[in-house]
């Protein structure tokens, strides 16, 4: 690769990023007004308590 394909791969890479960020803020919001106190981070703390607990009502 020479360094214009390069400026440009980075610029792309840069524009997902970006892009990917917004959603994270947009889904984190969301989450807070629909009641995950602290948004992503509560709804994966409550995600992974379900999978738990559906692990130990299968080994049962």
């Amino acid at each position: 690769m020479d360094s214009n394909e390069l400026s440009r791969k980075v610029a792309e890479l840069e524009t997902i990023n970006d892009q990917l960020q917004a959603e994270l803020k947009y889904l984190d919001t969301l989450l807070r007004q629909a009641g995950f106190e602290e948004g992503l981070t509560t709804l994966k703390s409550a995600a992974q308590e379900l999978i738990e607990e559906e692990r130990r009502t299968q080994s049962e």
